[in-house]
């Protein structure tokens, strides 16, 4: 009945030029996540379940990493994988209010709050405009005395210069945390984005590779790691035990913890300050079969992009065109370009024509953080120029490249541009 009415309600639609819109990102789905999120809600179990059991097994097995925990968004994944290297566990190790964390300045908001609201300072150094990643001579230089950390995002699913970055994280001591919100899947050498760093995360929101509604999640192969994230997700509770079951430890109620009185029961003792960021069962229920499908999505996100890039080609005389390192293989959440000083039009012009023709855009993000009103004022170091963070602002856009645009849709975008750059002739 499920698979009925997933025909009836979601029936394939013909796509109209200049009537469809050509959106950016969006769900590809079909009657199994449907199904799947009925018969997760007839449990009526609500919180994390079965099905978060089964979605973190199969994430985790995907990487390949021993572990991988579910939350609520690629934001507060990003918030208790920074928050969980504060923790006691790790000793002198622990990040600490006033350690000085680099990152760039082109970007999402959320890979740098957690360094703000974790008390420390957030470096900001450039990025390259092509890649959109972090330049790493800026980010060797950003190292000084008080650097414990180094975290970054793969810009649109496009690796950062991974050899590099990790290997000055390993010659300085410093944690890697990478956010891959926008990478499920991407690669470098081989090997998938996520297994790099000490701690990675994901998001599944509508826009991303695989969706559960609101989700993310946050990876890592360090068992410290694992008990930090689980407890910090989790209230900050000491107890590991799952939703619905007591005394895994076989130690409940013998424990001693802090000043507590011996034999306190453990699942109300709490041993770092966290938050409650899981997801309901149903979200999980839904992941679990976007997840089956996440190979196939990751091959039209590749074809998309290569369908861009063929378009675009003869224009690069008004667009830098993006590209990966030559060890990467990315998984491209998006194709960006920039528009060039001498195209005879701006980023703005474009895309607000695209807008009238039916076709959406989006701009890189926050474009240079600093200039958003929020981080004005905040604490921070600034190494170098960040001009070309700024040339993101003023100039650079993306384009689509989800499982749900068609060849007839991305040759329609072609056309309209091509019209637009003959109007400006």
């Amino acid at each position: 009945m499920v698979k009925e009415y997933f025909q009836e309600k979601f029936p394939a639609e013909d796509f109209s030029p200049g009537k469809t819109l050509v959106k950016y990102a969006g769900r590809v789905f079909d009657e199994k996540e449907l199904q799947s999120l009925v018969d997760s809600s007839l449990d009526f179990w609500l919180t994390a379940g079965r099905y978060a059991d089964e979605f973190e097994k199969s994430l985790a097995e995907f990487f390949p990493l021993q572990y991988a925990f579910l939350v609520n968004s690629g934001s507060s994944a990003n918030l208790v994988a920074f928050s969980a290297l504060t923790s006691h566990l790790f000793g002198q190790k622990a990040l600490k209010p006033g350690d000085e964390v680099i990152t760039v300045a082109a970007g999402f908001p959320t890979t740098v709050n957690p360094i703000i609201q974790n008390g420390m300072v957030p470096v900001f150094v450039d990025v390259e405009v092509g890649t959109y990643n972090v330049n790493v001579a800026m980010l060797e230089k950003a190292i000084g005395p008080k650097t414990r950390a180094i975290f970054l995002a793969h810009t649109l699913g496009n690796p950062f210069d991974v050899s590099a970055v990790k290997k000055l994280a390993n010659k300085h001591d410093l944690w890697l945390i990478e956010d891959c919100c926008d990478a499920l899947g991407s690669e470098y050498s081989g090997k998938k984005l996520g297994t790099f760093g000490h701690v990675a995360t994901c998001s599944f929101y509508p826009a991303h590779h695989i969706t559960m509604g609101e989700g993310g999640a946050v990876v890592t192969d360090d068992r410290t790691i694992a008990k930090a994230v689980r407890s910090i997700r989790d209230w900050g509770r000491d107890c590991f035990c799952s939703g619905g079951e007591s005394d895994t430890c076989g130690h409940r109620f013998s424990g001693q913890f802090g000043d507590l009185p011996r034999g306190y029961d453990h699942k109300y003792v709490y041993s770092h300050i966290g938050y409650n960021v899981k997801v309901t069962d149903m979200q999980a229920a839904i992941g679990v079969e976007q997840l089956k499908k996440i190979n196939g999505f990751i091959a039209d996100r590749k074809k998309n992009f290569l369908l861009w890039t063929a378009g675009f080609k003869k224009w690069e005389d008004k667009f830098l065109l993006p590209f990966a390192l030559p060890e990467a293989d990315p998984a491209w959440f998006a194709f960006p370009v920039t528009v060039k000083e001498n195209a005879g039009f701006t980023r703005t012009d474009l895309t607000d024509y695209l807008s009238q023709k039916r076709v959406e855009t989006r701009n890189l993000f926050a474009g240079n953080l600093l200039r958003q009103p929020a981080y004005m004022n905040i604490e921070k170091r600034v190494v170098g120029s960040l001009s070309e963070s700024d040339r993101i602002m003023n100039d650079t856009f993306f384009l689509g490249t989800y499982p749900g645009l068609t060849k007839e849709m991305i040759d329609y975008v072609l056309g309209i541009i091509d019209a637009y750059i003959e109007l400006k002739k």
